[in-house]
Formats: C-alpha cells, structure tokens, sequence
C-alpha cells in the first residue's frame, strides 16, 4: 500500500494544511481531554447511584489519568507502526467505545474499566497531536502552534463540565459520556484526509516489560495512595502498594537504559533545562487536575450547587483561557519561555491561596473570579512550557520529548488528584476532631446543647428526644464546619506547591556561556 507523507499532503492542500491538521487533532482532544475532568459534576450523582464513598469514587478520576498516562508512552511506538492516520483512529474508536461502555454502565465496576479505556486513548493521541501539530507548523510558528494545541488540551475540561452539567439536571449522568461521540466522528473523517500514513519501513519492537513494569508501578502507587486513610498508612496492604510501586518502578529505569527500543528515551533527561521543565510540567498537572477536582466538589457538596450551577462556575474561566491562549501562544515566540512560565506560575498560585478564604456564603461570581485568575495563568504557561521544554533538544529527540512532558504532566495530574484528595480527607477529619473537641468539651459547647435541647423541648420533644436532637444537630454542624476547613487547607495546600514550582521554573532560563 502506498504511504502518504506529510509533504505530500502539503503539496496537495496548500498553506491552508496546517490549519487543517489543527482542526483534526483538536477534534480529538476537544473529546477525549474535556472527559478528564467532565465526570467531576457527575461525581456525587454516580456515588449516589452506585453506593460508592469518596475514596471509591476518585477513582473515576485517577482511572482516567494514570492509564493516560502509562499510554502516552506508547504514542511513539504506535506512530512508527501504524503511522499517525492509523494510530490517531484507532484512538478515536476506542475512546468512542470506552464512551458507550461508560455511559451504559450497570455498577462502579464497569465505570472505572470504562474511564481505564478513555484514558488509554487519550493518551495515545495527546503526543501524537503535538507531533503533528509540530511537523507542519514552521519554527518561527511552533509556539503558537503550542498555543492552538493547549486549548484543545485545557479548555475542553475548563468549558466540559458546564454542558455536562447541563445534561445531569436535564437527563442523567449517563449522558456525559454521549458528549464526545460527535467529536470522535468528525475527527475520524478528517485524520482519513489529512494525516500522513507513513511508518517505519521495519516495526520497531514495542517493549512490554517496560510498559507492564510501568503500569504496575503507577497502578500500585495510586493504590497505596488512595487506600492509606481508610486502610490506614502503616497497613499490609498499603506498605505493600508502596513497596511493589518502588520495586517496578525502579525496574522500570533499568529496563528503560537496556531496551534498544524503550518507551521513555532516559536521554531527554541528561539535559538540566528540560529536567526543569519536566518538573515544573509535573507539578502543573498536580495543580490543573487536583484544584479541577476540588472546585465542583466543594461547590456541590457544600454551597449546595447543582450539576450545571457547577459546571457555569467554571465557564468564565474557560472563555478567558480561549481568549488568552492565541495571544501566549505568539507572546512565546518572543519572550523566553521561562518568563511567561512564572507569571502563569504565580497567578495559578494566587489563585488557589484565594480559594483558602472561601466559605459556604461566598458568592458565585467571587468563586468564579478566583478560578479566572487561575486560569489566566494556565493559559501563559502551557504553549511556553511545550515549546520550552522541546526547543532545548536535539530534533532527533523531539518526539521522545513530546511523550515525556506530557507523560509527566499527566503523572502529576494522577497523582495531584489522588494527593489532593487525601489530603482533604485527613484535613477534614482533623478539624472535626478539633471541633469537636472545643466544642462539646468546653462551657460554650455544653451552653449550645442545652440551648438546643430546650428550643427543641419547648417546641414539643420529649426530653431525651430533644437531648439526642441536639447531639445530632451539633453533630451536623461539627461535620460542615470541618468540611469547610478542609477544603480551605487544600486549596491552601495546591497554592503552595504552584510558588514551589517558581523554582524549577527559573532554572528553565537559558545561560550564558562563559568565554
């Protein structure tokens, strides 16, 4: 079968053919990318349906991240197998059937092997995407190819969620999963017309162990991770996830530095700009997905917010990010990646410390504020973090490059909900006992009780009816109160870790040779 190349579609479709291999790849990460974070508004109407607690259901999340994270690893393999017409379909079908499988689940069980399916999908077409992107777009334009690229990638799950709210209130959860489909078909016409179908002339190896090491290690460590609260830290079961996490992942580099065709190029990392970057690009996912997380939980679980007040909070944010994406997206092809970075950085940072202040009466367009000025950030900092992060390498390695920063970006985004999450757990359960112990254990305390007990007698309670009453009602009041300073420790905690990243962001700025 003759191969088409990319100079061939070039040829046949003009200067314009650029911006249709944009159009096709945004196509596909308009789908697949907004389903990351769109399940957040679902998240209390599935664990109601389903019977699944908090750490059950944060595995629709991590589910989703780390499989897309273990499959981006494999995007350069596939490309040289079946070339990017072929690699980029096949995602698209089995994103399509990971979609119809989710939304026709029957139990919990069957929903997170639905999300496993999504992520592995979207994993393998989100550096294949940046590497088309990349081939077509000239040098001088590469940044604001970036710029098109990171608004497939950030702003379908910043604008997801408001339509998928909007299908929660009006039909169910289950329709969520619908959303993506058109997207999947026209993507699939347009990859048959404008993505080149050339591949290796022998079919590299593709190296299991290291893929099976590496899946094991992420799935173990995520494990350990979201069970140490319930299991408790110093459990069997989670020393165990910790330990085989450490043992497959440590395998995982040794493989890695023997395989003639391993699925991360160790030598992306021997230079220190692009370590930073990975760092940075690391953090970032932690940040994105874990505060991502925590906005529409926070807003349904405590303001009270339904599925689709939820999903408008975010959608300012997600029209300033498309605003803000083509404008840094040409501003990093002039001013060194680094700088944008650490503005991005800081407003990211200052966005989340504001969130630490917020209280179940804070207003809607307060909240909405917070999360703009987040997302102002965000939109600075990706196509300067691709394109800093790539620019540094040989050309050689830029397709190892793609792979790895996004398969970073998304490790830190598995990890970032699963940290986030158990750290709003411990903090919640924290304030509750420390509520709890101030309030029932103090003159106050007992002063509250009885006025309770004696509003809820003189309003027609018996006696120890109206005792238990009062109990159950402080109870209630401890519970909310604890939530609430939960989430503000979280949000606190997401602030910190963006002025951390401010470090690794500076050492990311070119330096001067010595004479």
């Amino acid at each position: 079968m003759t191969q088409v190349t990319t100079e061939d579609l070039a040829a046949r479709y003009g200067a314009a053919y650029k911006w249709y291999v944009t159009l096709t790849i945004l196509m596909g990460l308009i789908a697949m990318i907004a389903s990351a974070t769109i399940v957040n508004v679902a998240m209390p109407d599935i664990m109601g349906e389903f019977g699944m607690g908090q750490d059950q259901a944060q595995w629709l999340s991590t589910a989703f991240l780390a499989s897309m994270t273990a499959a981006m690893l494999a995007a350069t393999w596939a490309v040289k197998s079946f070339g990017n017409r072929g690699t980029y379909s096949t995602a698209l079908i089995a994103f399509a059937l990971g979609s119809l499988l989710g939304a026709f689940s029957t139990n919990d069980v069957i929903l997170i092997v639905a999300r496993i399916i999504q992520g592995a999908a979207a994993g393998l077409a989100q550096p294949l995407g940046m590497v088309a992107m990349f081939q077509v777009f000239p040098a001088n334009r590469r940044g604001s190819a970036m710029g098109l690229y990171g608004m497939g990638v950030i702003l379908a799950p910043a604008l997801g969620p408001t339509v998928g709210g909007m299908l929660i209130d009006n039909y169910s959860w289950h329709y969520v999963f619908f959303l993506g489909l058109p997207f999947c078909a026209v993507g699939l016409v347009f990859s048959s017309m404008f993505l080149a179908t050339t591949t290796d002339s022998k079919r590299p190896p593709f190296d299991w162990l290291g893929f099976i090491l590496l899946s094991v290690g992420i799935a173990a460590f995520l494990a350990g991770l979201s069970n140490g609260q319930r299991m408790g830290w110093d459990s069997t079961f989670v020393r165990g996830a910790f330990f085989l996490a450490a043992i497959t992942m440590s395998a995982f580099v040794v493989q890695e530095r023997r395989s003639a065709t391993p699925l991360l190029a160790l030598e992306v990392y021997y230079n220190p700009r692009f370590v930073a970057a990975s760092v940075v690009g690391f953090i970032l996912g932690m940040g994105v997905y874990g505060s991502t997380y925590l906005v529409p939980l926070f807003v349904q679980t405590i303001q009270g917010y339904t599925p689709t007040e939820s999903g408008l909070l975010l959608m300012p944010a997600g029209i300033v990010l498309g605003m803000v994406f083509p404008l840094a997206g040409q501003l990093s092809d002039r001013f060194p990646p680094y700088l944008l970075i650490f503005v991005g950085m800081a407003l990211f940072g200052v966005s989340n410390y504001l969130m630490s202040y917020v209280d179940t009466d804070t207003a809607f367009w307060t909240f909405a504020w917070y999360v703009v000025i987040g997302r102002i950030g965000l939109g600075f900092i990706l196509p300067s973090l691709n394109s800093g992060a790539l620019r540094v390498l040989d050309l050689h390695l830029i397709s190892d490059g793609a792979g790895a920063i996004n398969f970073i970006r998304q490790l830190g985004g598995a990890i970032g909900v699963d940290v986030l999450s158990v750290y709003l757990e411990r903090q919640t359960t924290f304030y509750a006992h420390e509520i709890n112990t101030m309030q029932t254990g103090s003159h106050a305390g007992a002063t509250t009780l009885h006025l309770i007990a004696s509003a809820l007698h003189r309003a027609g309670l018996a006696e120890s009816a109206a005792v238990n009453e009062a109990h159950r009602f402080l109870s209630y009041m401890i519970a909310g109160q604890a939530n609430v300073m939960g989430f503000r420790r979280s949000f606190l905690f997401a602030a910190v870790i963006f002025f951390v990243a401010l470090l690794p962001t500076w050492y990311m700025r070119a330096r001067k040779r010595s004479s």
